[in-house]
């Protein structure tokens, strides 16, 4: 057998083959998500390919590099379109000139005998043109050169394991090199706007991946409960949630400083009751955030029964302060499952080391209060703070969110005890809840810890002695890390965490 001639490539292309329910959607309906998949894959890969060329083959799309693309951003380009909702498979396409059948068979033996072996395979050519023999003729040539060259393979034409494609038309022979499974679902932007709540954890970056996939324009609204650094690690899983699967658009990033409104519940909210009213407090904001913009729905990552703000009853409690609808695509999802998305998507990495603050805010959490004990809750608290978060929170394009990166500053940490016994000039701060810290207090090795709850550190931190260090206490040092944070945000550098 003849071997190829390694300089008549006519080019590389890629094969978009469509979502199969796109397919069988009504001709307008099809031709509209078609334009649509067509646009998002032009602007997703423009950074890599400028002027990339998307064709209209009616079963599927092909993308045309204008330029010769090194092996970086080849592998950039192929990546881009896996993560493209609306494409079902990209087919890597070489074009050939054709020379024969004993040169074509030579072209495809390599790149289809180690996926053969063992497997049963059957041969497909699709022809068009004037030629010496005919498409079944060509078939049982390519077939024959495989299976004498496969180890183990066999022909089965009816139920074959691997179908092995071949195009020729007219002088030009098409080969399939490789196949790269696509995100599916529909393209971006066809399903309408919503905007997710998300927080950084493991649940909302996966469930905005979602109905990204399910062709959703998704915009994001953040609730900062724990300043600076909460903020940063937001920031990045966003940037790199749009990067890899939404950067067809211009998405926005809403920050809203919740602090003040996490204080006022901790100040006014039996314990029991606080996560709930926090939720409800987040969709009250998040539907005034979504009224400014237009955006028509809220998107969160609750999975029912995680935790207790998600039981049935607090779901309905929770909902029943928005206007709009709110998607859960996560409601009936494992947690393991849940996590094992967040690898796919490789958002699990920020998850990692992302303190979940909500679980600060409630303890001992009632699972099914009744409306009107959260009514009763509610109505001692101070609805001008949830008016002045709303004012405060800021908008940024997603795709500048990481422009002007902060540095955060180190927090001293103490765990020692006999370093405390032997420093005079260090206070110990317990910012527990009072109800904790009365159930639990805190023994140190010499004198008595100053108690401050964390809800009113921030305004008497600025009338305490600038002349002594300060350590913060709570239970698992997160709330103290992020308190410290904070005052040092505001030049309060003072402040440290203390480990008992």
């Amino acid at each position: 057998m003849m071997c190829p001639p390694a300089n008549v490539i006519r080019s590389m292309r890629y094969r978009v083959k469509l979502f199969p329910e796109i397919t069988i959607k009504s001709r307008p309906v099809r031709q509209e998500m078609v334009r649509c998949l067509r646009t998002n894959i032009r602007n997703a890969l423009e950074r890599i390919s400028p002027g990339v060329r998307v064709a209209d083959c009616w079963d599927a799309l092909e993308v045309r590099p204008r330029h010769t693309l090194d092996a970086v951003d080849q592998e950039a380009l192929e990546a881009s379109l896996t993560r493209i909702s609306g494409i079902h498979e990209v087919q890597v396409v070489e074009t050939h000139d054709f020379v024969g059948i004993d040169e074509a068979a030579a072209r495809l033996v390599p790149l289809w005998r180690d996926a053969l072996a063992g497997r049963r395979f059957r041969v497909r050519v699709k022809r068009r043109g004037r030629h010496a023999f005919s498409s079944e003729e060509l078939e049982r040539h390519l077939g024959r050169v495989l299976l004498e060259t496969t180890e183990g393979a066999s022909v089965d034409l009816k139920r074959p394991d691997i179908e092995v494609r071949v195009e020729l038309k007219d002088d030009r022979l098409v080969l399939v090199t490789r196949r790269l499974p696509g995100l599916g679902g529909y393209p971006l932007g066809t399903q309408g706007e919503a905007l997710a709540l998300i927080s950084g954890g493991y649940d909302s970056p996966v469930a905005a991946w979602q109905l990204l996939r399910r062709g959703l324009k998704t915009h994001f609204v953040f609730f900062n409960l724990g300043g600076p650094a909460h903020e940063q690690g937001v920031r990045e899983v966003v940037y790199h949630l749009w990067q890899r699967y939404s950067a067809s658009h211009r998405v926005n990033f809403v920050s809203v400083p919740f602090e003040g409104v996490v204080n006022e519940i901790q100040r006014n909210v039996p314990t029991g009751l606080a996560g709930v009213v926090l939720k409800r407090m987040m969709l009250r904001a998040a539907n005034r955030v979504a009224a400014r913009a237009r955006i028509p729905a809220l998107i969160t990552g609750d999975a029912l029964a995680q935790v207790s703000s998600q039981s049935l009853t607090n779901l309905g409690l929770i909902d029943a302060v928005s206007e709009r609808p709110i998607l859960r695509p996560l409601i009936a999802s494992d947690k393991q499952a849940i996590i094992a998305d967040a690898r796919h998507i490789d958002t699990a990495r920020f998850a990692e080391r992302m303190p979940e603050y909500c679980g600060i805010i409630s303890k001992r959490p009632n699972v099914r209060p009744s409306a009107g004990k959260i009514e009763r809750a509610e109505a001692s608290f101070d609805f001008a703070e949830l008016d002045a978060a709303v004012s405060g929170s800021t908008l940024t394009r997603v795709d500048r969110l990481l422009d002007v990166a902060r540095t955060l500053p180190d927090i001293p940490e103490l765990d020692s005890g006999e370093a405390l016994s032997s420093s005079d000039d260090i206070t110990v701060i317990d910012i527990r809840h009072p109800e904790e810290r009365d159930a639990q207090p805190l023994e140190l090795p010499r004198g008595r810890p100053l108690a401050i709850p964390f809800f009113e550190l921030m305004e008497r931190a600025e009338t305490l002695p600038r002349d002594r260090r300060y350590l913060l206490y709570c239970t698992q040092g997160r709330m103290s890390w992020m308190q410290a944070l904070q005052l040092a945000d505001k030049g309060l550098t003072q402040f440290g965490v203390y480990h008992a």
